[in-house]
């Protein structure tokens, strides 16, 4: 079998990705802007070979790369990156060289636009925030005149919180549709809820070879622009109303053979039209994993590997990891350097050092959303988690 995986090197987690399939026998071939010399040794081991390219964003370089792999080792069976950012460019060469697994260039689409979203969620009766495009000043407005403030703005096509603000009045709306960035603009209803995640690694059918949930913060976009400390965890088990959701909108949306972040609100308080405390409210799809080392954190809750479980399902279809019956909670905390915090790191590790699965610096691409250092622990409890955030992350 041969492997493209676009962008080897980034995210992180994507070396684990490439050593698994390595050891299943798959022929795992990177293309990637790094030069060679900066890869990890153990990245380097799993690539059957590399193929620097100057720029990814530019398609006729990548098409390229992709051509010398075809003509060299034949046929190509999967194009991946699990990194939102190329999905576009994964779903070209996989139409171009007539790759059968994934999406393909004319279905992307429906998972990179979040306008686009919308009408699967409705086809999978699955409630969703009212959305609109940025259209005409008029017509914007008018339509969360109806709705009411407060709303939301966002990129149609966007990765993560970027450029995404909650406009509270017409005097910020006035400021945003003023200076919004040109590209192509979605407002949404505001909703007061926590957003949890289905995440699932799913086999041909979109049937899950493995389920979990994530709790996360209110507002990732906060985090970013107002330099948050970021906390979130992974939960013990999944409960059945989202389990069920997310089942089926994994179907509606044919996310076959992929490893799916879904993102819901849990409601707070009764909404109309959508419905009561504690219910969930799709809020959008991902065709890849949660971001940072969220794949750890879930081996970490469950006792597993989804590494393999995803390596697995590339090269049979299947799952040979057998489920552990061992789930508890891993809980994130991050930290800043510009902040002092009450709690020093010998004194976290002298309370939390037994339970702790990772610490360290995380690289500077990530620390607007992430933070610079972080700390990682099993929990037995969601109260035990929250005890975790609060000490980690107070501030003197």
């Amino acid at each position: 079998m041969n492997f493209i995986y676009f962008s080897p090197h980034f995210p992180r987690t994507n070396e684990k990705f490439c050593r698994q399939l390595k050891e299943r026998g798959v022929n795992v071939l990177g293309i990637g802007d790094a030069p060679y010399e900066s890869l990890s040794e153990g990245l380097k081991q799993s690539l059957t070979e590399y193929y620097r390219v100057r720029n990814p964003e530019n398609y006729d370089e990548v098409y390229r790369a992709a051509a010398f792999f075809a003509f060299k080792y034949g046929k190509i069976d999967w194009v991946e990156s699990n990194n939102e950012y190329w999905l576009g460019q994964d779903a070209r060469l996989r139409s171009d060289f007539n790759v059968p697994t994934g999406i393909h260039a004319e279905d992307v689409e429906k998972f990179k636009n979040k306008s686009a979203m919308k009408a699967f969620f409705k086809a999978a009766n699955i409630p969703a925030p009212r959305l609109a495009k940025v259209t005409s000043y008029d017509e914007t407005l008018a339509f969360i005149h109806e709705v009411g403030y407060p709303v939301i703005v966002k990129p149609d096509n966007g990765v993560g919180a970027c450029n995404t603000w909650r406009l509270n009045n017409d005097s910020e709306f006035d400021y945003f549709f003023s200076t919004k960035p040109p590209v192509p603009y979605v407002t949404e209803e505001f909703i007061d809820g926590d957003i949890v995640s289905y995440d699932a690694i799913t086999d041909s059918h979109a049937h899950p070879l493995f389920e979990s949930m994530t709790e996360w913060p209110p507002s990732i976009a906060d985090i970013v622009t107002k330099e948050l400390d970021l906390a979130y965890y992974v939960a013990a088990g999944v409960p059945e109303k989202l389990r069920r959701l997310g089942r089926t909108a994994a179907r509606t949306f044919g996310a076959a053979r992929r490893f799916i972040h879904l993102e819901f609100f849990r409601l707070k308080k009764p909404r109309n039209g959508l419905g009561n405390v504690g219910d969930y409210v799709a809020l959008e799809v991902n065709m890849r994993p949660a971001g940072g080392d969220t794949p750890d954190m879930m081996n970490y809750a469950h006792a597993t590997d989804v590494y393999r479980i995803w390596a697995d399902m590339v090269a049979m279809d299947g799952r040979s990891l057998p489920a552990s019956g061992q789930d508890h909670f891993c809980v994130y905390a991050g930290r800043r350097d510009k902040y002092a915090y009450r709690h020093s790191h010998d004194e976290i590790m002298q309370r939390y050092g037994a339970s702790m699965a990772q610490t360290g610096e995380n690289p500077p691409m990530s620390w607007p959303q992430m933070g610079n250092r972080f700390y990682m622990v099993h929990a037995p409890d969601e109260a035990a988690a929250r005890e975790f955030i609060a000490f980690v992350q107070e501030r003197i």
